[in-house]
Order: C-alpha cells, then structure tokens, then sequence
C-alpha cells in the first residue's frame, strides 16, 4: 500500500519542496565554494550587486518543478 496516498497533494509538494530546496542549495554552494576559492568567492559570485536574486529564483524554480513532478507522481500515478 503507498502511505502517499492518504497525504493531501499539497503537505506532499511541500515536503518534497523543502527537503529538495535544503538538499540542491547546500550541494550547490558546497561545489562553488571550491570552484570561486572560498567563502570570498561565493560572496563575489553571489552577493554583489543583488546577484542572490537569480540565484534563489533558480533554486526556487528548480525546486518547485520537481516538488511538483514527485508528488504527482506518488499522489496519483505509483500504485
């Protein structure tokens, strides 16, 4: 029995969501952090002249999209 099905789609996409969003953001930095040289190059890349925004859209959007993608697919499609 898929213990998802009895959760609302909405807490499903959330949790997906959260767990992803924590999880891609932590990888991300970890693999800039050695690829600008430090916590020096991060605040280059990311934090000058309002470069976070696009940083956190991406994550955001990245995010969503497959939030989305795996509460679909364990609301409705996997038996």
């Amino acid at each position: 029995m898929n213990p998802y099905k009895n959760t609302s789609f909405l807490k499903l996409t959330l949790r997906f969501f959260i767990v992803f969003f924590v999880l891609v953001t932590l990888i991300r930095l970890s693999m800039d952090f050695f690829k600008f040289e430090g916590i020096d190059g991060l605040k280059n890349v990311y934090l000058n002249d309002e470069q976070w925004r696009p940083f956190l859209k991406t994550q955001l959007a990245i995010s969503l999209l497959y939030s989305l993608l795996m509460a679909g697919y364990y609301k409705f499609i996997k038996k």
